[in-house]
């Protein structure tokens, strides 16, 4: 195989979920006259993966920033940009400006297991964390909100992509404590915590823009990509 019949096949195995996934559409496709809208948009993601991961072996590295603005521009699903680091690597291309991924069942349990402020700033304090007092009033703050189950997370999806601007928001503040457990296990990098929090805040607000409901996966589990 040439080099470039190898990236081409990368590429392909990279968009194949997303390809699998579209084809229950097809009809609907076929009856409004958009195959050839749908061909184009693909042929523009399959470029722009080819780019990344071209530029990446040229360069010998990237930039966390520049592989997460590919993934938000062909939208990307959680295997998908899992798959996408994995090649990366295996090619040899260093990721820059980029934090491991925690484990999203820790992170989750964190966050089923501190709902409340005081039980957040335990848990925080037990990772000798010194809890000041605009801290302490954020985690009360975001404590007011309830977690969601996954039939309200569902629904709140739902009507999100029927422009429901407040379901939007109550999906960004019912998540704010899944910042601040990802954000814990980053201090001592050179961040303040509460920078932590605004960094992964804007994240948290990309992933539920970006969050498609109908793929099956938890919010929790996609946002995590979004927040480190």
């Amino acid at each position: 195989m040439t080099e470039q019949t190898i990236l081409e096949a990368q590429t392909d195995e990279l968009l194949s979920h997303a390809e699998e996934a579209d084809e229950e559409n097809d009809d609907e496709l076929e009856q409004d006259g958009d195959i050839d809208s749908e061909a184009e948009n693909e042929s523009i993601r399959k470029n722009n993966i080819n780019d990344l991961i071209e530029k990446g072996k040229t360069k010998g590295s990237l930039s966390n920033n520049e592989i997460m603005k590919v993934i938000e521009e062909v939208e990307f699903d959680v295997d998908q940009i899992e798959k996408l680091y994995e090649t990366l690597e295996n090619m040899g291309v260093e990721v820059t400006g980029y934090m491991d991924v925690p484990d999203i069942g820790d992170i989750e349990n964190d966050v089923e297991n501190y709902e409340t402020p005081e039980e957040m700033e335990r848990m925080l304090a037990s990772e000798g964390l010194a809890i000041e007092d605009h801290v302490r009033m954020y985690l009360k703050e975001i404590g007011k909100v309830p977690l969601l189950d996954p039939e309200k997370e569902v629904d709140l999806a739902s009507r999100m992509t029927e422009g429901d601007e407040l379901a939007k928001q109550e999906l960004v503040e019912a998540n704010l404590r899944l910042v601040v457990s990802i954000a814990k296990r980053y201090m001592g990098r050179g961040m303040f915590f509460l920078d932590l929090i605004q960094e992964g805040n804007l994240g948290l607000m990309k992933a539920v823009e970006k969050f498609d409901y109908t793929k099956g996966y938890k919010f929790s589990t996609y946002a995590t990509w979004w927040i480190r």
